[in-house]
């Protein structure tokens, strides 16, 4: 046992290949093109608006449809059920995303430049934490519109959860909530870097394997 954690330990210190070194350069592109997309796009329409709703939400603003108009619209609406505004300001808790981004980017540099296996699963780890907290706070934020609703608005509705991730009926309203290309890029970021770590454990694995028979081999060749 203590060898096997012995080997594990060295097989952490190993370079990662030279492939690996420019697939982790290459990959900080995607994840720099995410500030120029936005990352989920939240949308609805009724009888009364056939040309529909919507808003982008984006690692570092929110954007609404029809030169901005659309937000000040859903906010209006949102006051008759008394659901809270909207804004940035709101959704303040979203403001370190664009400095996650932008550490992840210099991790993944750094670990491209200098990186061992070790620092490679550090950079998953720290990756997968990001996407699952931003994807929780999200879901949480929604949670939060939906229920802490004003008693004394001029409508009164269940509280409710806005649509997360798909369509949802909410009184005459079809919802929709779907993500966009800037989910896409931090995809196709987080999916290189599980990839390239994969190959490398998988890799060292066989390597480690093949070490074994050839000592056992070794071993066995020597007369006693």
């Amino acid at each position: 046992m203590r060898d096997a954690l012995t080997r594990f330990y060295a097989f952490l210190d190993r370079p990662i290949y030279g492939w690996a070194r420019i697939a982790l350069a290459a990959l900080v592109i995607p994840l720099a093109l995410a500030f120029t997309a936005p990352l989920w796009k939240i949308s609805m329409k009724a009888p009364q608006y056939p040309k529909g709703l919507y808003m982008d939400i984006y690692a570092h603003k929110l954007d609404g449809g029809h030169k901005g108009q659309d937000i000040n619209e859903i906010n209006t609406l949102n006051h008759y059920i008394g659901m809270q505004k909207i804004d940035r300001q709101e959704l303040s808790e979203l403001d370190w995303i664009p400095f996650a981004l932008l550490a992840l980017m210099l991790l993944t540099l750094r670990c491209a430049a200098i990186g061992n296996v070790r620092m490679l699963i550090d950079l998953v780890v720290v990756t997968g934490f990001v996407a699952t907290y931003s994807l929780a706070r999200f879901v949480y934020k929604l949670y939060v519109f939906g229920h802490n609703l004003d008693p004394k608005a001029p409508l009164k509705i269940e509280p409710f959860t806005p649509a997360i991730f798909g369509e949802k009926q909410i009184a005459n309203f079809s919802t929709a909530s779907y993500p966009q290309m800037g989910t896409v890029y931090v995809t196709i970021f987080v999916l290189g870097i599980v990839g390239i770590t994969a190959w490398h454990l998988i890799a060292g694995r066989l390597a480690a394997v093949r070490e074994m028979r050839a000592a056992k081999a070794a071993a066995a060749a020597v007369p006693s």
